[in-house]
């Protein structure tokens, strides 16, 4: 009889996750809003209106201040 092999551990989609913003996910908002310094809402309202991307999320709430 033939051992299994084990299940190969990768970081796949870490990096990939770590780089967008979940607009659904009450602790990725209030994350966002307190590095930001603005309210969930807005991070809402800017994560519908430049999508997830971390950083465009981030850009787009720098530049309302």
């Amino acid at each position: 009889m033939a051992a299994k092999k084990a299940a190969k551990k990768t970081a796949r989609g870490r990096a990939q996750d770590r780089a967008k913003v979940a607009g659904g996910q009450k602790y990725e908002v209030d994350y966002e809003a307190k590095k930001t310094g603005r309210s969930a809402p807005a991070v809402k309202k800017a994560v519908k209106k430049v999508g997830n991307v971390r950083g465009k999320v981030e850009k787009k709430l720098a530049r309302k201040r």
